[in-house]
């Protein structure tokens, strides 16, 4: 059997990588290729259909035999480790990977070489972009996690080793070179001076797009918003600049906040949205049933999410320069309206820059965009209905089509 490869270096969280990566074994699949899966650490291949109703389960993994979970950071530097054990093992034709420490495949190597890039982490540890707003100290991502001690150290090592084992071009060392949205492409193309295809993410299969989705006049005032409890999803911001406003715009209008909250760093920043919600005048509950200005719901189950988008009038995205936005993706296979900052993959992709979705550069503008989606019906069923036909070409079968068009113009 003719085998693909899809190498990453952890498999056992979900996020939009492992989405990403998953998608890309069943696209392989769809080819005639036979999916192996490289990782750095074990993990259990069940929960891809639970988390997005993708089976992986069927596929041969290779992992590293030790594990190092409290230095993830880390593990990216391995990633080509057992990649090439699972060269060595399955002799691919074909390698899709999305880090970039795989500078010790490239030596001989028999097989196409897929990278899609999440974003170009050049733009993080290399000196020369400071001042792009992306870079280490700039990105609120990286800021937040890896700016104080002992992070700072641990960022600082990493940043050290990763040229002994990172790919220097990746157009001069894939085959083909894929990203995640037409802003990121731009992003890449300043580093490297050409610019990637474009493969948006799918949307995981397990998470319905709707036929009809419920009516403006049987749904309430309410904003939903979708994300981890983290500074880079810019709550604090909402909070204390956005919705003390919008509920005296538009009355009954409340805000609800679904985020995950399980580690000790994600639940400090929930208590702080918490206290600046509070300290706004806002009116704060964790409970849906009561009555609130604001909700501030950690860990949600999907059936909650759910029930609360089908029954809101819009969904508001707060991050600055996303990369993708698989939040608003999700909230439109629900029929909600998005509202996004002008800037990122978000903006540009989804969005479309205005025709699909609304956007704004400050608080008065989000503000004046979620204000007509609560309360212009024409409006709303205008982009509800497009935030469908959206979400309808990002399913799984859509990116496995567009995907095995890329692999074929490779022969």
């Amino acid at each position: 059997m003719d085998r693909g490869l899809v190498a990453h270096h952890y498999w056992g969280s979900p996020g939009g990588g492992q989405l990403v990566c998953a998608a890309a074994a069943y696209a392989m699949e769809a080819l005639g290729l036979g999916p192996v899966l490289s990782g750095t650490f074990k993990f259990d291949p069940s929960r891809y259909a639970e988390w997005y109703g993708i089976d992986i389960s069927k596929y041969p993994v290779v992992t590293l035999p030790f594990g190092l979970r409290a230095f993830g950071l880390w593990s990216r530097l391995l990633v080509w480790l057992p990649a090439r054990r699972a060269v060595e093992r399955y002799s691919p034709s074909l390698l899709f990977i999305d880090e970039v420490a795989y500078k010790p495949l490239l030596r001989g190597r028999r097989f196409k070489l897929v990278e899609y890039i999440h974003f170009p982490f050049e733009v993080v540890i290399d000196p020369k972009y400071k001042g792009t707003g992306l870079a280490y100290g700039e990105d609120p991502y990286v800021t937040e996690r890896y700016s104080k001690f002992p992070m700072n150290i641990y960022w600082g090592v990493y940043a050290r080793l990763l040229p002994r084992v990172m790919r220097d071009n990746p157009f001069h060392a894939a085959d083909l070179v894929l990203t995640n949205s037409k802003w990121t492409a731009e992003v890449a193309k300043m580093v490297y001076g050409e610019a990637p295809a474009v493969l948006n993410p799918p949307i995981a299969p397990n998470v319905d797009v709707v036929e009809r989705p419920r009516p403006f006049e049987e749904r309430k005032p309410i904003v939903v918003m979708l994300g981890r409890f983290s500074q880079e999803k810019r709550y604090h911001w909402v909070v204390r600049e956005v919705a003390p406003r919008l509920v005296k715009e538009v009355p009954g209008a409340r805000l609800v906040i679904f985020g995950g909250a399980a580690t000790p760093t994600l639940r400090a920043y929930y208590d702080r949205v918490k206290s600046l919600a509070s300290e706004a005048g806002l009116r704060v509950s964790d409970d849906l049933s009561k009555e609130a200005d604001v909700y501030l719901v950690a860990n949600a189950p999907r059936r909650l999410i759910n029930e609360a988008m089908d029954g809101a009038r819009a969904f508001l995205h707060a991050t600055i320069n996303e990369h993708w936005g698989i939040a608003v993706a999700e909230a439109m296979a629900r029929g909600l309206p998005v509202v996004v900052h002008k800037s990122g993959g978000a903006w540009t992709d989804l969005a479309e820059e205005g025709r699909v979705g609304l956007g704004y550069e400050d608080a008065g503008g989000a503000v004046d965009a979620v204000a007509r989606l609560l309360t212009d019906g024409k409006q709303w069923a205008v982009l509800s209905a497009k935030s469908v036909e959206k979400a309808r070409g990002l399913r799984l079968e859509i990116f496995a089509q567009k995907f095995g068009e890329f692999v074929r113009s490779l022969s």
